[in-house]
């Protein structure tokens, strides 16, 4: 079988058109995936995107996640999502997303499980050295859709007797290489950062290790994930998932994986997500849902 792929590179996405001289006929004539999660990953998507087009026969698009309504009105087919997001949109209309896998990330810490971690992060030559050492500083949050940086935080403060109040000036840096740089440059004095996206950009800027240095660890909570939307046939969700359980198993594919620090894929169910779930009902039964 003989498959190219060409890829356009635009400011807001990455066009990936897949032909092969193949007599598999897919289901659908194209799919559109979406990145949700950080942009340091939207490369590594990009190629993980086209390898399942090449295994489907199908076109395929990936672009960057502008907004949860392209999941609610189906205008994606398959998403890379944040597990927060993720179960409030289930919770606001059943069946909307389906659960296709989960990546389990390189590290001893990962314990082979498709688990992550928020750490919380200072400048290097900062005095803090604890969580408790960050009272009356201020921080900088991603997003209120953010797991990691948000919402684990917020069930964090809640855990230890404390409210939002605890930090002295908030700001939302609307991502988490964005938090990162706050942090570097001093404008804020700590936040909590994807551990994954952490490791991505340690591994592609040497220099971010002796610059900041982490000095909490929230979690282990279940990782983002891959959705398809409910507009998507199942025979279709099932070889998309299936794809991506085995791009783990090509030595080539694999060190695609390994620049997002991805070891492989594996099948995922919405049941997953019920520690995510428990703790969103913590927070929310004090801090209102934004």
């Amino acid at each position: 079988m003989f498959c190219r792929v060409w890829q356009k590179r635009g400011a807001a996405a990455i066009n990936l058109a897949t032909v092969c001289n193949t007599a598999v006929k897919s289901p659908v004539k194209s799919l559109v995936f979406a990145n949700f999660l950080a942009p340091n990953m939207t490369s590594v998507y990009a190629d993980v995107a086209a390898r399942v087009g090449r295994a489907l026969g199908t076109p395929v698009r990936l672009i960057e996640g502008e907004g949860l309504d392209q999941l609610r009105d189906g205008s994606v087919d398959v998403a890379f999502l944040c597990g927060l997001p993720y179960v409030r949109l289930c919770r606001e209309r059943s069946g909307m997303l389906r659960p296709l896998a989960a990546p389990i990330l390189d590290g001893a810490r990962y314990g082979d499980r498709p688990v992550y971690f928020s750490d919380v992060i200072v400048r290097r030559d900062s005095p803090f050295r604890s969580f408790g050492g960050l009272r009356g500083q201020s921080w900088a949050y991603n997003d209120p859709n953010s797991l990691s940086g948000c919402l684990l935080v917020r069930h964090h403060l809640l855990q230890i007797g404390e409210t939002e109040a605890f930090f002295g000036r908030l700001t939302f840096s609307g991502r988490h290489q964005e938090s990162i740089r706050k942090v570097r440059t001093g404008e804020v004095d700590a936040s909590a950062i994807d551990s994954q996206v952490l490791g991505v950009e340690r591994l592609r800027n040497p220099d971010l290790a002796g610059e900041v240095r982490v000095i909490a660890t929230l979690g282990p909570s279940t990782i983002p994930l891959v959705v398809a939307t409910a507009r998507v046939p199942e025979a279709v969700q099932v070889r998309v998932r299936d794809t991506l359980c085995a791009l783990g198993r090509d030595p080539v594919s694999r060190g695609v994986l390994a620049s997002g620090l991805i070891r492989r894929f594996t099948p995922i169910h919405d049941r997953a997500y019920d520690d995510i779930r428990q703790k969103m009902a913590v927070v929310e039964s004090v801090v209102p849902s934004r």
